[in-house]
């Protein structure tokens, strides 16, 4: 009878180890899945901007190619001026990521720290705003821009995003889960607001803010259509819209070209992503469950 058992339990145990091997090579495919799905795009663009134009339309695909191209980058650099473009774009991320993060860890200070009537409404208005479409304001943004003479300028490019809920959003969550006892020793020990915002809170924050700092960059590097809107001309230019100087209206495009000029687009804020990713993924996980 115990022997009987003993085999019983074993087999279960072979089972349970089986099921759990299972598992793990489920979670590990469907993982390489999507690894693959996001990685292999990256590799084909990167492998065309070496290839010549016949083995981009090689069928079976040339994952490879016979010989590096390298020129497809040089004339992809003076088929347009992307000195310039990158000089643009770097601008108006600049100021426009450090105005969005600046905007926002003071509204958010402000829903947390400071008693005003009708704050609980105003951050209601604040959520409402995260559900309305981007190109819901393009119209008055763009007529207001219009008036200013602000057109063809980089304050035309950058005040119309300066401010964005999701950042003071994020912000505001955090701040919530901020322990107490250390904010009220502070202001035990004379601190203001400011700072009480800039010894206490924000270097408690630094995760956080990190995260709402590569978010805004990425948005605003990779923002085509409002520059493209609120510029005309080629010196204002930023690197997405620069991209389009690259294809030929009659569709003879050389893609080789064009991928390169996509890797000048496309690289910096890669490499900036994959170094503080971890940020991300702990910046935005911080306040979830605080309401």
């Amino acid at each position: 009878m115990d022997i009987t058992l003993e085999k019983s339990a074993e087999a279960r145990s072979g089972r349970a180890t089986w099921l759990d091997v299972s598992t793990q090579l489920l979670k590990y495919a469907i993982l390489l899945l999507f690894v693959a799905v996001f990685l292999v795009p990256v590799f084909w663009m990167v492998s065309a901007s070496l290839k010549t134009l016949q083995e981009i339309y090689t069928f079976p695909p040339q994952w490879i190619p016979e010989s590096f191209k390298w020129s497809n980058y040089v004339e992809a650099w003076y088929a347009a001026p992307f000195g310039r473009f990158y000089v643009n774009t770097i601008i108006t991320t600049f100021f426009g990521v450090a105005a969005e993060v600046i905007l926002g860890m003071m509204t958010a200070y402000a829903f947390v720290y400071l008693p005003f009537p009708g704050k609980n409404v105003l951050f209601l208005v604040l959520l409402a705003a995260l559900m309305v479409p981007i190109h819901v304001t393009i119209l008055p943004n763009y007529l207001t821009v219009a008036r200013l003479g602000w057109l063809n300028t980089y304050q035309g490019i950058i005040v119309p995003g300066a401010a964005v809920a999701f950042g003071t959003f994020l912000l505001r969550q955090h701040f919530l889960t901020l322990p107490n006892e250390i904010l009220e020793a502070a202001r035990i020990e004379g601190a203001g607001h400011i700072l009480l915002l800039t010894r206490v809170v924000l270097p408690l924050s630094r995760t956080t803010l990190v995260t709402v700092g590569l978010i805004a960059l990425v948005g605003k590097w990779n923002d085509f259509l409002w520059p493209l809107i609120v510029t005309n001309q080629t010196a204002m230019r930023v690197l997405p819209v620069g991209l389009s100087y690259l294809y030929q209206q009659e569709g003879t495009n050389q893609w080789g070209i064009i991928m390169a000029g996509t890797i000048f687009v496309v690289l910096p804020i890669l490499v900036i992503f994959v170094w503080a990713q971890r940020h991300i993924i702990s910046g935005l996980t911080a306040g979830a469950t605080k309401g």
